[in-house]
């Protein structure tokens, strides 16, 4: 059966994307294949699961709606913590007009963001109880 190896972003700018996705997940650069090599591969420390991402050079522009795109999870931090946390590193909100308007229960909450390159990514979690 097969797995996915990693996932690939189209990026402009793979320093940036680096930076962004390595401080939102806590990821790490995998060591260079060879010398010179520029490919930059971000992987989860040793013994924490996930999948690795990829910074691929596109000069294709960032879709709207795209066709795929990744889920994160918040864990332990509050949804709107860890969406303020995600803009600070350089996301952005994107104005989804595709939220359900009745959310079923069972269903996390989750609030679109596009990262620094104008990828969109949902962040799901849970909120803490208004007081």
């Amino acid at each position: 059966m097969s797995i996915i190896a990693q996932l690939s972003l189209g990026v402009s700018d793979p320093q940036r994307a680096a930076a962004f996705w390595s401080a939102a997940l806590g990821y790490h650069r995998r060591p260079p294949r060879y010398a010179g090599d520029d490919w930059i591969v971000l992987e989860p420390p040793p013994g924490v699961p996930g999948t690795a991402i990829a910074m691929d050079v596109s000069e294709s522009p960032a879709e709207e709606f795209p066709r795929i795109h990744l889920d994160i999870d918040a864990g332990d931090r509050d949804l709107h913590e860890e969406v303020a946390r995600l803009v600070a590193l350089g996301a952005h909100p994107v104005d989804w007009r595709h939220y359900p308007t009745d959310p079923h229960p069972a269903e996390p909450p989750y609030v679109v963001l596009a990262d620094p390159e104008g990828n969109r990514f949902c962040v799901q979690g849970t909120r803490a109880p208004a007081t």
